[in-house]
């Protein structure tokens, strides 16, 4: 038996163990930094003041807001799907608003992996406070005393979760919860079930030697193992295969599925992607949403989280679970109104570089945030320097131009935020998708955590979605329904709960 390194599970073992160590240098760093695409890009002020450029930046944040519903292309869930994801991939804890940051020093606490840490954290061994005890030692804890299809809580209420980020909202909340309820559905399956242990099994072993399994796994998480990694090829399969294209113009996903326009020596995550291009999804945001058939929608910030819920949100309103659910907002330089107002922030931020206290009400102004985090806390190239200096001198490619937003163009600014810009791109040539530069950083990134992560989707050949998740709607849709129909038939639920 190969010896288990101090800090990881035997599974984390196995997977570096399938990394060739010739291929090392640019296969995924584990603990890994942010990093950049393009160098820092200082504000330039030409006849005009820092706080006379926020105002201007305000006044385009506060245009983007919309009260009223406008339907797009993708089911309602996949905005929050999106960010479930990006919990999954990225979480930067040490930079904040208002400070001077080099992204080479930014760790990056989740793992730069489609692996679903933020579920499983580093598994039962490493996370022991994520898991049941007893006979349900290799199951998730679930439930507690007020809602068994709730997360598992402390006694203040806080979520044993992976990610607490991933309590934040009651969508977001529910989605975690699914996933945990699916893994432990899989495991009383496995346990008890020759046939769905089979079917699982095979699939986990995809593209992996026997051996690596013998070697590298405990026999008394051996089960476990095979549905957790059943469970990620299934993830990673619908990550790309259905929330990409719901919101990323196909032509860039087919581009990046072959080739990597980065290079190997770039970051393999930019803070281009997790400052810019992949906010997108604030601006898919509705204003409001219903959580259950018939009732009335709700304000964005009546379901925060961050406590217990006594009501579980029925997935149908999310994913097309039965017919249609309502639709996320097309990609486009507009977003729920709630988001200009978020109700929990009140204190001003001080923008330090700048030696400039913001309002409150612009400190609570999310599209705000979003340009003021690119232009003076990442310093990030503009929209128009990545369509000029990268596609058209790197990458010998033309895109076609976007038209300024009137309101940048009248006071003078010359060149658009990427957050913006990618949004802007989206609207004018992306059909409501992500495209050209936002769309090209965007698939990027994940086709390169598919390819170079070795223990992959992409590396699995002949994978295909269980039957088990067949579903008109996708294979996300029935992923959550599975979780919904079966999450009653736990076995040692009363071991799970917590709270």
């Amino acid at each position: 038996m190969t010896r288990l390194h101090h800090g990881l599970t035997r599974y984390d073992q196995l997977v570096k163990s399938h990394i060739d160590p010739s291929e090392a240098a640019r296969r995924i760093p584990l603990p890994a930094t942010f990093g950049r695409l393009a160098p820092a890009n200082e504000v330039q002020l030409e006849h005009t003041t820092h706080a006379q450029l926020i105002d201007i930046f305000e006044r385009l944040a506060l245009a983007m807001a919309r009260t009223g519903a406008e339907p797009g292309a993708a089911p309602a869930g996949m905005t929050f799907f999106g960010q479930f994801v990006d919990h999954d991939v990225t979480l930067d804890a040490t930079s904040a608003l208002g400070s001077r940051i080099v992204p080479a020093t930014i760790p990056n606490v989740r793992t730069p992996a489609l692996d679903l840490d933020c579920v499983y954290g580093a598994g039962p061994e490493a996370s022991p406070h994520l898991y049941g005890r007893d006979e349900a030692a290799n199951m998730l804890v679930y439930g507690n005393a007020a809602n068994p299809h709730d997360l598992a809580r402390t006694a203040n209420g806080t979520a044993l979760i992976g990610d607490p980020r991933n309590d934040e909202n009651g969508i977001i909340s529910a989605i975690q919860a699914n996933f945990v309820a699916l893994h432990n559905i899989l495991m009383t399956e496995a346990l008890n079930d020759a046939a769905a242990r089979a079917e699982m099994k095979d699939c986990a072993r995809m593209g992996m030697a026997a051996n690596d399994w013998t070697d590298h796994v405990a026999d008394r998480h051996m089960i476990f193992e095979e549905v957790r990694r059943f469970i990620r090829l299934h993830y990673q399969h619908v990550v790309w295969t259905e929330l990409l294209p719901a919101f990323v113009d196909r032509s860039c996903l087919d581009e990046a599925m072959v080739q990597d326009l980065f290079g190997a020596d770039a970051a393999i995550m930019p803070v281009e992607f997790s400052g810019a291009a992949y906010r997108f999804g604030h601006a898919t945001t509705q204003p409001g949403y219903a959580m259950k058939q018939g009732n009335p929608e709700m304000d964005m910030f009546t379901i925060l989280g961050f406590g217990p819920r006594v009501e579980t949100p029925e997935m149908r309103m999310f994913f097309d679970i039965q017919g249609a659910a309502p639709r996320a907002r097309p990609v486009g330089p507009a977003l729920g109104e709630p988001l200009t107002r978020l109700p929990f922030i009140n204190t001003p931020v001080h923008l330090g570089d700048i030696n400039h206290t913001l309002t409150v009400e612009q400190s609570r102004n999310l599209p705000l945030r979003n340009i003021l985090r690119d232009r003076y806390t990442y310093k990030l190239a503009n929209g128009e320097w990545f369509r000029t200096e990268w596609f058209k001198k790197k990458l010998k490619r033309t895109l076609p131009a976007v038209e300024m937003d009137p309101i940048l163009s009248s006071a003078g600014v010359t060149k658009t935020p990427l957050w913006y810009y990618s949004l802007q791109e989206a609207a004018q040539h992306g059909g409501g998708r992500l495209t050209g530069v936002g769309g090209a950083i965007v698939a990027s990134v994940f086709g390169r955590l598919l390819r170079l992560d070795p223990t992959t989707v992409w590396h699995a050949s002949g994978f295909a979605p269980s039957a088990k998740f067949a579903h008109p709607g996708g294979v996300l849709a029935g992923m959550m329904a599975y979780a919904e129909a079966h999450r009653d038939g736990i076995a040692h639920a009363a071991l799970l709960k917590n709270g």
